[in-house]
């Protein structure tokens, strides 16, 4: 009786969101029944950048596990719509498969330099978290997706929370979510490695790192390490699952290399893919053969 009476209050609390104003080009990507609810606000503010949008499959026999679904675009562009298009057969399979996902907004780097982003990343998860019960998912089993720029910021999730940084969290709080798993796209782990060759000339210093750090890299590489990924690996983070294609001229393969390195040092289970003639995202990254490696790995960690 309980259990019925959960899903019946699920089903009215999305009743006035079966129709949600979403853009039709990523409302055709979604299956049929999918229960939608647009723009919640995570944050006590109104600010549109806090916002996230949560897609819940039609099955509701039991709780969905939760994937955070993490947009790219340099840390100051972008949106929760983000890198869906590209990713349209993947984003399909893991509903289609009973997989809740929650698209989240954050701070840019205009607005707000690191660790803004980070925050607002777990600050959304913390709410989905609290909220688990209205929204009919299993605070449990969270995993985490992100790509290039939300890739960093996905990575930075996995790897930090055991290392338990205030100043990532809101009023310097640590939530009591746990990740279970981390599927990573094309993005930067250590502003450190990344400096590069070039790190002293005009580009660099109107950079996305730079922006995001609000300095260069190079001239302060204490803050590039704090904001790095790869410093926080330990042997108690989540998988990960790692794809990098070997044609990518905007962020080295060598960066993900690099993750997938420490990660396995530490004892932590990684899984690196190389995509042949992959670039900086597109479709080449929506193949059937990377669709089914998302989904394993998902049914594999969120139990």
């Amino acid at each position: 009786m309980k259990i019925r009476t959960v899903i019946v209050s699920f089903l009215l609390f999305f009743a006035n969101q079966l129709t949600a104003q979403i853009p039709s080009n990523i409302a055709s990507l979604l299956p049929q029944g999918t229960f939608i609810k647009t723009d919640v606000a995570y944050a006590a503010d109104t600010l549109e950048t806090r916002t996230l949008d949560l897609y819940v499959p039609a099955n509701t026999a039991k709780k969905a596990a939760l994937v955070i679904w993490i947009h790219g675009g340099g840390w100051r562009q972008g949106d929760k719509y983000g890198d869906m298009e590209n990713m349209k057969t993947t984003l399909t399979a893991i509903l289609a498969n009973g997989f809740a996902v929650a698209s989240i907004n954050y701070r840019y780097s205009t607005t707000a330099i690191f660790p803004a982003q980070i925050q607002d990343c777990n600050q959304a998860i913390d709410f989905l978290y609290k909220n688990a019960n209205t929204y009919y998912l299993d605070k449990d089993n969270i995993a985490v997706i992100g790509f290039s720029a939300g890739e960093y910021l996905a990575s930075l999730i996995g790897t930090a929370t055991n290392a338990k940084i205030k100043a990532f969290y809101p009023n310097n709080k640590q939530p009591d979510f746990k990740i279970k798993g981390v599927i990573d796209f094309y993005g930067p782990s250590d502003f450190i490695a990344r400096i590069g060759s070039m790190a002293l000339n005009e580009g660099e210093q109107q950079s996305s790192s730079t922006a995001l750090l609000g300095a260069q890299p190079v001239i302060r590489p204490d803050l590039a390490k704090i904001a790095s990924a790869t410093t926080y690996v330990d042997k108690k983070d989540p998988p990960f699952l790692i794809f990098h294609g070997d044609k990518d001229t905007t962020v080295p393969i060598t960066l993900s290399k690099l993750l997938d390195s420490y990660l396995k040092l530490a004892g932590v289970a990684s899984d690196f893919v190389i995509v042949p003639n992959g670039q900086h995202g597109g479709l080449g990254f929506d193949s059937e053969a990377i669709k089914d490696t998302v989904i394993l790995f998902l049914k594999t960690n969120l139990k």
